[in-house]
């Protein structure tokens, strides 16, 4: 993707002649399936509500007044 958005030839291309989609197939995706599709975002999934509430019970934030102490966090 662009700044300005989808590259809509290049993903066209790709998903029609690349992956031989038919064409109502292809604008029956969402982006995020296109690009899975193509191997984009093999990377570790984003983290998870559950996996993010458990951080935050863990190392939970504390500001100065709270902690008592004069130092941040």
């Amino acid at each position: 993707m662009s700044a300005g958005g989808f590259d809509w030839p290049a993903l066209m291309r790709a998903g029609l002649q690349g992956l031989g989609l038919a064409p109502a197939v292809f604008w029956a995706l969402t982006p995020a399936e296109l690009l899975m599709m193509l191997g984009e975002g093999e990377g570790a999934a984003p983290m998870g509500r559950d996996r993010l509430e458990a951080l935050a019970a863990r190392f939970p934030d504390v500001t100065t007044k709270e902690s008592g102490d004069g130092r941040d966090g």
